[in-house]
């Protein structure tokens, strides 16, 4: 299991990646490395996600990237809304350190990066929640992420979630509509479901 993303310490031979990708307008600068998801370009699910988030009727307040990898979610947001704070939050250490290091790369200063297991290490309650959930690391987890996320954002917050239909968009979506009382698919794309719950 070491090996895997989710891993606090993924046990890899090191080899660095460099390249740039153009998400929402922006262009972003990414490093990565052997022991993180999708380390050779942003995933199709991440941007599929990013291209549906809208900032339109959010509360004021952060946002919270859960299970943020090398960071593209949470600091393409925090680059295009560099009024809004934006904490990246994952298990795994090789992760946050290249996430810490594509924000500097990018001269994005409105992050926080730091371990948490799920919400273990959160303290504050956050106008959105975005996620690309671990799905290897099963479902436990994944529900873990959606059902915690209520208790963490204020009132009108979103969760919003990337995941796909063969890798439980249907489960997921009944345990946000569970837990919010409400949700919503805001976009399919080639099996992946962006699902959004609003805290009342």
């Amino acid at each position: 299991m070491t090996n895997y993303y989710y891993s606090k310490a993924p046990d890899v031979h090191h080899q660095e990646y460099a390249w740039s990708f153009e998400l929402r307008g922006q262009s972003l600068n990414f490093v990565t490395d052997n022991g993180v998801f999708s380390k050779h370009t942003v995933d199709f699910g991440t941007r599929t996600l990013l291209a549906t988030f809208s900032f339109a009727n959010l509360p004021t307040g952060d946002i919270l990237d859960v299970g943020a990898g090398y960071g593209p979610i949470g600091l393409t947001l925090a680059k295009e809304q560099p009024q809004r704070h934006v904490d990246l939050t994952d298990v795994n250490e090789l992760a946050l350190k290249l996430a810490k290091q594509n924000a500097a790369r990018n001269h994005i200063t409105n992050v926080t990066i730091f371990s948490s297991d799920q919400y273990s290490a959160v303290t504050k309650k956050y106008a959105a929640i975005v996620t690309n959930p671990p799905i290897r690391a099963g479902k436990k987890v994944v529900f873990g992420i959606l059902a915690g996320a209520h208790a963490h954002l204020l009132p009108q917050g979103t969760l919003t979630v990337v995941i796909q239909k063969k890798q439980g968009a249907p489960s997921a979506k009944r345990e946000m509509q569970r837990v919010f009382g409400n949700v919503q698919v805001l976009a399919k794309n080639k099996g992946y479901f962006i699902l959004q719950s609003v805290r009342a």
